[in-house]
């Protein structure tokens, strides 16, 4: 290729960082979407066959792609061990979330998943080998403080549904930490292996409880695989289009979603527990994005 002279202005940074804030905000907004279409999906049909079908359909979006990028990336993977296990986590992170959200508001199951980049900062150190100061390790401390909040430890609130919230939490944030360690793994690959884990899952569960979608509900289950294929692509696009620091913290709107979309939808309304506990949880969790970015910024020399 040769190098082309255009005489058309470039696009002013500002609005490049302006259209990464709208691209992400969309994003946000359409895994919300995703995550309440679950929620009412899961009231009628099993989780087996929410899985099968929105696999299936996210696979049939993902295949172009993968077919123009070939088949040898997919099979041919940097520790394979660690790439098993990551479909592990993802797996039951996914089956967790919509486990919980057929019992719990939306805005609970959000407030404890938000709460993973928590347990990933704390697990860091011991699993990746990453240092952590000690202004970080207070605001470790002060977001596992607000997750007890949230979860209100007591013998009435502490339900099967609230402890596999917890532990599918954990399971996202496991998730996280292996796609730390597997960086060179190309996110096509990454992608592919989780939404067939998931899809396999499906598989082997949907037989039982089997309720035969209408042709709507039918649609609706394949759209979740869409909307989240689609949501996915929006949040790597606006981290392309602006700094991470500048469009990450956006994420966050999924809790205001989901209390909104909660009251909307299912008449949801958040417990004062969830608001104080969510409250600290994204504070703690912006706190450690924040310093995370300045302790590892490299140093620029100045002119």
């Amino acid at each position: 290729m040769t190098a082309q002279t255009s005489t058309a202005p470039l696009a002013p940074a500002s609005d490049t960082t302006r259209l990464g804030i709208i691209v992400m905000i969309v994003a946000i907004l359409l895994f919300a979407l995703n995550d309440a279409m679950g929620k009412w999906l899961v009231a009628t049909y099993t989780i087996g066959q929410v899985l099968l079908i929105r696999s299936a359909a996210a696979l049939a979006i993902l295949a172009p792609f993968l077919w123009k990028g070939g088949l040898r990336p997919l099979v041919q993977v940097e520790r394979p061990g660690l790439q098993f296990l990551r479909v592990l986590f993802s797996t039951g992170e996914v089956y967790g979330f919509y486990f919980a959200v057929a019992y719990l508001p939306l805005a609970d199951v959000m407030t404890y998943w938000l709460a993973a980049p928590i347990y990933v900062a704390a697990l860091s150190p011991l699993l990746l080998g990453e240092r952590v100061g000690w202004r970080r390790w207070v605001a470790i401390f002060v977001g596992f403080v607000g997750v007890i909040i949230a979860l209100d430890p007591s013998a009435a609130a502490l339900t099967p549904p609230a402890v596999i919230s917890i532990v599918g939490s954990f399971a996202f944030a496991f998730m996280l930490l292996s796609s730390r360690a597997l960086r060179a793994t190309p996110d096509r690959t990454l992608v592919f292996w989780q939404i067939v884990g998931a899809g396999l899952i499906g598989l082997v569960t949907a037989p039982f409880g089997w309720v035969t979608p209408t042709g709507t509900d039918f649609l609706l289950l394949a759209l979740l695989g869409v909307v989240a294929m689609l949501a996915h692509v929006g949040v790597n696009r606006a981290m392309k289009l602006a700094d991470a620091a500048t469009v990450a913290p956006f994420q966050y709107m999924l809790l205001l979603w989901a209390v909104v979309f909660g009251w909307a939808f299912f008449g949801d309304i958040p417990r004062l527990e969830i608001l104080i506990g969510g409250a600290i949880i994204v504070a703690a969790g912006l706190f450690i994005f924040f310093r995370e970015r300045k302790v590892t910024a490299p140093v620029v020399a100045e002119h």
